[in-house]
Formats: structure tokens, sequence, C-alpha cells
């Protein structure tokens, strides 16, 4: 075959060797960036090897899989083939309707034998689920509660999306150390007002969280609270309906009014501030709703409580109670927001969280989630009992875990066994035989 390698030490070097000593012909060989910037650049050496070529094997990593290469080789009949070592990386290449990528570590038979047979396109994911996090006015925890959601939920194996849709105190890039300039949700939402919003996109614009064990994408909010116009109801529903292709969880942070001041002003269809909050709570398959544990926060949840359901009607809400303390209650504080909770909002069901500054401060220093830097903390361990119920099954494993009805059967022996009163049983039947 001929073939044209966008590959980094030390693996481009490697198969490139192994390309020639099995008898294909290398037509270009080298980095990654410098091979993909020349091949969507016509005129170049390598976008003129790219007429002949058969075969493009490349790195999955952003920047370097780009709309534009696997456009240039969809024009000239070229064949790709993606490496990857991360899930995100592998996870891009798929979106752009590729071959489930090979690893990095892989020899060139495999690679050539790959791009010889193939291989159908892995299938979209399932519908993904949207989770809002709304809460009061008065700071109850909303961005701490989404942010350590999101690391639970993509943890494990598992990923997660975390969207900042707040449009009055955007805060979850400063709080996990991204970059502001990032292009974010508000460049999501452009995207969707053109038509051209999808999941490959949204893992173009969306930044990695990072860390060991987590795999979350994130979709930073505005850098300036003023440029709030630019998420409008629909082009922020398109972006939530997308995301429920991008990925399997998405948590949405969102700001506390839930008001329509603009509509009661004006019947003109216009820029509505909260139109982001309601739309996410509008789209959620669930919504956390955040409570702080003090008179005054349980006093502004169970006002604005009745506002939210009448928003979101039948869906699901699950209140989380946060920053549980004696100080602020006094004895059996838990107590006694649970019967407030429930004879003034109705609201049986409730989880805490607990009142952890040294690590929610540790965390903040480090900016990452308390997931990261304190895994062991109390509201560490909380958040992770609370994210359990909404955690996205892995592959499932066969019913009968595998075992085949030859290892059902030595199952049900081994139960019989241990019933009580088998062994008598079973030297009855011995003696009557």
């Amino acid at each position: 075959m001929r073939i044209v390698l966008a590959l980094d030490e030390p693996h481009g070097p490697r198969i490139a060797a192994e390309l020639e000593a099995d008898g294909h012909q290398v037509l270009i060989a080298g980095p990654a960036l410098a091979v993909v910037a020349e091949a969507i650049a016509p005129g170049t050496r390598v976008h003129e090897a790219l007429a002949p070529a058969e075969l493009m094997i490349v790195g999955a990593a952003r920047g370097v899989l780009t709309p534009e290469l696997v456009a240039a080789c969809d024009r000239q009949a070229v064949r790709i083939v993606a490496l990857a070592s991360r899930p995100a990386d592998a996870r891009l290449a798929v979106s752009f309707g590729l071959s489930a990528p090979l690893p990095l570590e892989s020899y060139a038979r495999s690679i050539v034998a790959a791009a010889q047979a193939g291989i159908a396109p892995v299938a979209a994911p399932p519908t993904g689920r949207i989770i809002a996090v709304w809460g009061p006015q008065g700071a109850p925890g909303r961005t701490t509660v989404a942010v350590e959601l999101a690391a639970a939920l993509g943890s494990r194996g598992r990923r997660a999306a975390l969207i900042d849709a707040d449009t009055h105190a955007p805060s979850i890039a400063v709080g996990l150390g991204l970059p502001e300039e990032s292009p974010g949700v508000a460049a999501a939402c452009r995207r969707a007002a053109t038509g051209a919003l999808d999941a490959a996109e949204l893992t173009r614009i969306a930044v990695p969280l990072g860390g060991a064990g987590t795999d979350v994408d994130v979709l930073t909010g505005l850098n300036r609270p003023s440029r709030w116009p630019e998420l409008s109801a629909g082009r922020l529903g398109a972006v939530l309906e997308a995301a429920r292709t991008w990925s399997p969880q998405t948590i949405v942070d969102v700001g506390a009014p839930l008001e329509r001041d603009e509509e009661i002003v004006s019947d003109l269809e216009g820029p509505r501030r909260n139109a982001a909050t309601l739309a996410a709570l509008e789209h959620a398959d669930h919504v956390i709703a955040v409570a702080t544990a003090d008179p005054v926060g349980i006093a502004r949840f169970i006002r604005a409580h009745a506002e939210l359901r009448a928003l979101v009607g039948q869906t699901p809400v699950h209140v989380v109670v946060n920053r549980l303390r004696t100080g602020a209650l006094g004895a059996d504080a838990r107590g006694q927001v649970r019967r407030a909770l429930e004879r003034f909002a109705g609201v049986a069901d409730v989880a805490f969280l607990p009142h952890d500054p040294r690590a929610a401060d540790a965390a903040l220093l480090a900016a990452r989630p308390v997931a990261q830097t304190s895994p062991r903390s109390a509201l560490a361990q909380a958040v992770r009992r609370f994210a359990a119920p909404f955690e996205a099954p892995l592959a499932a494993a066969p019913a009968d875990g595998g075992r085949g009805r030859a290892g059902e059967r030595r199952g049900a022996e081994a139960r019989r066994r241990r019933e009580p009163g088998a062994d008598r049983r079973r030297d009855a039947r011995r003696q009557a035989a």
C-alpha cells in the first residue's frame, strides 16, 4: 500500500520502518502536526502525496485529527486509520465517523490489516441524559455540586460532560483552572445557530478536565457576564440536544433566578437573561436542587422550590442540602432540615453533603475537584454516594456472568449445597438408592 504517516516519535519512525520492511511504500512520514498542516494546504508536498496514497495513519488528538484533514482525505479517497492512547482521543476519531482507533503501540501489520478489513465505524453512543444543577440565590454551592457530580460520574471507566450555563456568575473555568479564553458554551451556541453543531464539534470546543481516573469534558462559561445575550433559549437548547449524542451524562450548572421579568415588561421577542437557565431546566431529564443547611438558606429554598416545580413539571427533582453542620442549626441538624422541607415544601427525599471546609479549600487552592485532591474526604464520599444512581452503565456482562449453561448448573448445585439440610437430603437419597 501507498501510505502517508503522521505520527510523532517514537511510534512514527518505528511504524514507518515496519511498513517498509513489509513491502509497503511510505510516501510521507513526519511529525503529526507538520504533516497534517501540509495535508490540508493545497500545493504542498504532503497535499500532493495524498492523490496517489491509499492510506493515512494519524494520531487521534485535538489539533491533529481535524474536520479539514478528514475532508481532504475524503476528496482523495484516502482511508484513515487513527491511533489513540486516551479515551477522549478515541471518541474524537469515532465522532468523525472513523473506525475505532487502534492503540499507539500497534504493529504496522495490525494497522494495515485494519485498513484492508474496512471495519465499520462504531455506532453513535446512546442518547445521553441532561442533569441541571440549580439552587436559589445566596451561593448554596451549585457550582461545587455540579463539578463534583461531573467528576464522580466521569470516573471508573465512565465519562461525563460539564457545561457552565450560568449567565449571572459563571465560575467553572476559574474554579478548575481552565483558560477563560477557551471557546466554551458561547462558541457552541454560535455553532448551534448555524446548524453546524454535532458531537465532533463539541469535542473540538470542549476542554478536557484531566486528572487520573477522570474523563470529563468541560464547556466553560462566559468570560464576561455582559455577553449573556449569546446564550439564548433556542441556542442553548440546541447545544443540550447535541450533547445527548456527545456524552452519556451532561451536567449543566445554571444561574439562580427563574424570573421572566422581560416578558412582563414587553411582549416582544428579545434577549432574556434568564433564558439559559429556563432552557436548561426545561430540557433536563433530572434537576438537582441545592440548598444551604442554615435557616436563611432553607427559607430561600422553600420559597423558590414552588417556582421550580411549576417550571419543570414532571421532571424528577433531587434535593441536596449542602454544608450540613450543627453550628448553624443546633442539635439534630439533619432532622430539623428534613422536617422543615417535608412540612413547607413537600420534599421527603433529601440528600445531605457535609460541611468540609478543609477539603473544599484544598480543591480551590489546587483548582481541581475535591474528588481528585481529597478523594477520601467526607464531602467526596457523600457526592459519590449521591451520584451512584445517575451513573451510566458500563458494557453489560452476559446474563449468566459469562459462565454458560454448565456454569449455571454448577452455580445451582453450589447454592443447593449451601442450603440448610442439604447434607441430610443428599444422604437420604443415597440410602434410598
